[in-house]
């Protein structure tokens, strides 16, 4: 089922984990992809492996740098319009907490920051302000988190949990203001997702069994419901969703 045919959509981490299943899903569904990657060129090819001619098109970007964050705008804007912006890409330090040195507190809050914070909104800010330009709507799909309100078990943690709830307050923000236009935005948070990012987390915090034991469907969330719901809230077919926060995490916290 082709829902997607005719619209663009940016995918940013799209090398691995929930981005990967995201770019995959969005293909599936009819969608052109322009893909972001950091360095895993390789990972983002394998995510895009069942596109069509002309279905895909990858652009490597460091997010912690705002100017490349700027040119990778520019360069998936030049050749089209794009209709759906999907914020995932983010980092996640194990290190960098209140016990570690602060030089190594105040690396890993810098990055987290910008790459976490600071890149997604810039892409939202140039998001919204070619689709009000152009007099029309959009929809803004960002990938949040649990700890954005539970907080984080993970003491190394600290500085994603707080850019994560940044940039979830920053979409929020934008589907307030601008439902009215058209543009849509929604924050998906994920629990404990099937990645390598969760892995390394669970390391931290007693292992994958320990965590797995805490789970009440005894399992990881798998990237591809993720990746299911995204694609259901690009197709625009719940508008009034807009602003909401839709937890995906197997029923291990209810609010």
């Amino acid at each position: 089922m082709a829902d997607l045919d005719g619209r663009t959509v940016i995918v940013t981490g799209a090398s691995k984990g929930i981005g990967a299943a995201i770019a995959a899903a969005m293909l599936a569904a009819g969608a052109r992809v322009i893909a972001q990657y950091g360095r895993d060129r390789a990972g983002a090819e394998a995510a895009v492996a069942g596109a069509g001619p002309g279905q895909a098109r990858l652009i490597a970007a460091d997010f912690a740098d705002m100017a490349a964050v700027d040119r990778f705008w520019a360069e998936a804007a030049a050749d089209g319009r794009i209709d759906v912006l999907v914020n995932n890409a983010a980092v996640m330090r194990q290190s960098g907490g209140i016990a570690d040195p602060v030089e190594e507190w105040d690396a890993v809050w810098a990055e987290a920051w910008a790459v976490n914070a600071l890149a997604p909104a810039r892409l939202m800010r140039h998001a919204v302000r070619g689709w009000l330009a152009a007099g029309r709507g959009g929809a803004i799909v960002g990938i949040g988190s649990w700890v954005t309100t539970r907080g984080t078990s993970n003491p190394g943690a600290i500085a994603y949990a707080a850019s994560k709830a940044a940039i979830a307050a920053a979409t929020k923000t934008v589907a307030r203001n601008h439902a009215a236009q058209g543009i849509l935005a929604y924050v998906i948070s994920p629990g404990v997702v099937d990645t390598q990012m969760s892995a390394e987390a669970a390391a931290r915090t007693g292992g994958a069994a320990a965590v797995t034991a805490t789970l009440p469907m005894g399992e990881w969330v798998p990237p591809e419901e993720i990746a299911a719901l995204a694609v259901f809230l690009a197709t625009g077919r719940a508008r009034h969703l807009t602003g909401a926060t839709l937890d995906i995490n197997g029923a291990a916290y209810i609010r």
